[in-house]
């Protein structure tokens, strides 16, 4: 059923992720004209507070996030917010929220960001109070489980009351807009498709560096690791973004159905195909940090970085290895997709057969920048200037294209932005299915079984490094070094 929900009740509308994200990008949409007048927005959460509590609280978030230019839309936006103190475990608190929300015949859209534990109460709760009705849908933020059970039992949990076509399951790095150019860069360019693939391409690798430690996130983390919380959602999107085949059009089923079939053909992971870490003390940019047993507390063996060889057994990717590799604590922040072509088969520039001398050719490199900065950089070879009386010279130029530049006047949206509006008219495209989900747990449930039936534990690393030398290792064994 298609509509634009006239309300958007948010769960966990205090928390960090409704103050950092949630809030500014709902204000931001609103400043803009995006969304309709009529639009309520309610939120609910554990802490007692009346409407205007909530304002003053929204206010003190947005002053702190919104950017400057954005601050004098405050005011007004604050007029569209309420608030319903709710305790999800008690299923009667429920007819108090369905009150403050009103009618829903016009549309409900639900953002549902809880411990995993609330999955099953709160959406008892909504079922009970009448709001999970045909006019509403539901937005999930992760973590959805931890495993491939506990996952299955989330989402049965909330499609007994809610079909797939009403669950709008969220992966944030989908609305960054790189990610989103990755699909463009592929599918609207004659240029890249047709070398896309094994014949060409030599290997790609996917990073998602953080300088960050714990963070106030102890003990979600702790029982997480690199591998569940980063790898499991975020990289292998990439990877399926990077590696699925074109779709037939770009609406929620083409490109979700080329996506699950990239994550259905995922190799299982050898134990000399996987390296994970653990940082310890050391410095970021010059200040000193502390290692991860002391910011917990204790000893563990949760991994705060993994490193993965990994390969898609298709006919468009036999033989080209996927080399991920995300961690904590890292040189530097940074996210990036490198696709790295084949050398060509003759170099006319290397000179005589057996003699010194030729110039030296280098393989493109195509490298797209995901966060801080996104861009996209193509590495060419290039002449360099002269009259090339010793023989001609080459040089590797890159061919760079600042997103910031290029588009100058659209506004730099957060990714939060896209997927509350998509969430609120209904457009799938950018959100996870559950068949994708559930190829995700199988591949990285299988990876753990591998750790501990090899008793592979992490290695320690300095932090402000890149990871453990084995992740360089890895690389190298394959004849790749890691792009720094």
């Amino acid at each position: 059923m298609n509509f634009t929900a006239d309300c958007l009740l948010l769960f966990g509308a205090t928390g960090d992720l409704a103050q950092r994200m949630l809030l500014p990008s709902l204000c931001a949409l609103d400043a803009d004209k995006l969304v309709g007048p009529n639009l309520r927005i309610v939120g609910t959460a554990r802490q007692p507070l009346d409407d205007e509590g909530y304002r003053a609280f929204a206010r003190e978030a947005l002053e702190k996030f919104l950017p400057a230019d954005r601050k004098p839309a405050i005011e007004p936006f604050l007029q569209r917010l309420h608030y319903q103190a709710l305790d999800a475990n008690e299923t009667e608190h429920f007819a108090a929220l369905a009150a403050k929300v009103g009618p829903i015949e016009q549309g409900l859209s639900i953002f549902l960001s809880t411990a995993p534990s609330l999955f099953e109460p709160t959406i008892a709760g909504l079922v009970a109070s009448g709001l999970a009705g045909e006019t509403t849908r539901i937005g999930l933020e992760k973590p959805l489980g931890t495993d491939l059970v506990t996952s299955r039992h989330i989402n049965d949990a909330v499609s007994s009351a809610f079909p797939e076509e009403r669950i709008f399951r969220i992966d944030h790095y989908l609305g960054k807009e790189t990610v989103q150019n990755l699909l463009a860069l592929r599918f609207a360019n004659l240029l890249f498709e047709p070398l896309w693939n094994a014949a060409h391409i030599d290997h790609v690798q996917i990073t998602v560096g953080e300088t960050v430690g714990l963070e106030g996130r102890v003990g979600f983390y702790d029982g997480a690791g690199a591998l569940r919380d980063m790898l499991q959602n975020h990289m292998l999107q990439l990877l399926a973004l990077v590696a699925m085949e074109p779709p037939s059009s770009f609406n929620a089923t083409a490109v979700r159905d080329e996506k699950v079939k990239v994550l259905r053909s995922l190799r299982t992971v050898g134990p000399d195909e996987t390296v994970t870490g653990q940082y310890r003390a050391g410095a970021i940019s010059g200040t000193a940090v502390p290692g991860y047993d002391q910011e917990l507390g204790k000893d563990s063996d949760t991994e705060t970085f993994v490193a993965i060889k990994a390969h898609v057994d298709n006919w468009r990717w036999q033989g080209v290895p996927f080399y991920l590799r995300t961690g904590k604590r890292l040189y530097k922040r940074v996210t990036e997709i490198v696709v790295q072509f084949r050398p060509v088969p003759h170099s006319i520039f290397a000179g005589p057969k057996g003699q010194p001398g030729g110039a030296k050719t280098e393989p493109n490199r195509l490298v797209i920048g995901i966060q801080p900065e996104e861009n996209i950089s193509l590495s060419l070879m290039a002449k360099v200037p002269g009259l090339d009386r010793g023989g001609i010279r080459l040089r590797e130029v890159p061919l760079d294209i600042a997103m910031d530049d290029a588009f100058a006047g659209p506004k730099k949206r957060i990714a939060y932005e896209r997927l509350l509006l998509d969430l609120i008219e209904g457009d799938q495209t950018l959100f996870v299915r559950r068949d994708e989900v559930e190829a995700q747990w199988e591949w990285v449930d299988a990876i753990r079984e591998t750790w501990a039936e090899h008793g592979i534990k992490p290695k320690t690393y300095t932090s402000g490094s890149w990871g453990p030398s084995a992740a360089i290792a890895l690389a190298e064994r394959g004849g790749v070094t890691w792009h720094e």
